[in-house]
């Protein structure tokens, strides 16, 4: 049973973290993991997380919800759902810190080559099909695959609240995935789901204020700030592994 101050300090990552996600798109999972592993332990800190997120994004997508380009999130989604089964599974064997690392520096190479101009990428049916494979695969197998997500919806160059909207409902239908298949094989119990729901409330929260921030922020300034945020977490990554 976790202590008032733990649940105090849970509440103000998880404002945080969602305030930032409301804000970019991404990176309120890679926050939040450390903090959930240190709080909680590293067993259920990705099944709560992924509950967290769940209703976090759900926030999301509700706040933007006209604004959803419909195509290429189901097109993303007929790749990520399976794939986040098959990642969710093999949860537990794989070694995560040297996944992380190689993601971080996929990022962090695809933001440079995109914003020099020398990677001149635009998303196809295929191409987000398989990029939804791909993030879903990750996410499952390690808790979170947002960046991934992120730089392909951001060549997609659609304004602000359509693009973290649109991300948003590609993430739902991954979490809702894996909460069932951790609920199924790693029996997360009322503790992992009370816990997560807890921390759902107050990323509520934190997205109302994070979508406040983007409205009025102009398309290719909103660029530039996702793709320095995407550095970032990138190289959070590629150094620290997770």
């Amino acid at each position: 049973m976790l202590d008032p101050i733990d649940l105090l300090i849970l509440f103000i990552g998880g404002f945080t973290a969602a305030a930032i996600s409301g804000a970019a798109g991404f990176g309120g999972a890679l926050l939040l993991l450390p903090l959930l592993t240190k709080t909680i332990g590293t067993t259920i800190a990705v099944p709560v997380l992924t509950i967290a997120q769940l209703i976090g994004n759900l926030s999301r997508a509700f706040f933007g919800f006209r604004q959803i380009k419909w195509k290429p999130v189901l097109l993303f989604i007929l790749g990520a759902v399976p794939m986040s089964v098959l990642g969710a599974y093999s949860f537990v064997e794989v070694p995560k810190e040297i996944i992380s690392r190689l993601i971080g520096f996929t990022i962090i190479l695809f933001v440079i080559l995109k914003y020099l101009k020398i990677l001149k990428f635009h998303p196809t049916n295929s191409t987000m099909i398989l990029g939804g494979g791909i993030t879903g695969f990750v996410s499952g197998l390690v808790g979170s695959a947002g960046p991934i997500g992120a730089a392909l919806f951001l060549s997609l160059d659609l304004p602000p609240v359509s693009y973290i909207a649109s991300e948003a409902m590609t993430a739902i239908a991954m979490h809702l995935t894996k909460t069932i298949v951790y609920e199924r094989y790693l029996g997360i119990g009322l503790p992992a789901l009370s816990i997560g729901f807890f921390m759902g409330v107050s990323m509520v929260l934190g997205t109302w204020a994070g979508m406040k921030i983007i409205v009025n922020i102009p398309r290719d300034k909103f660029n530039k700030l996702v793709g320095t945020l995407l550095c970032i977490i990138g190289l959070q990554m590629l150094l620290f592994g997770y």
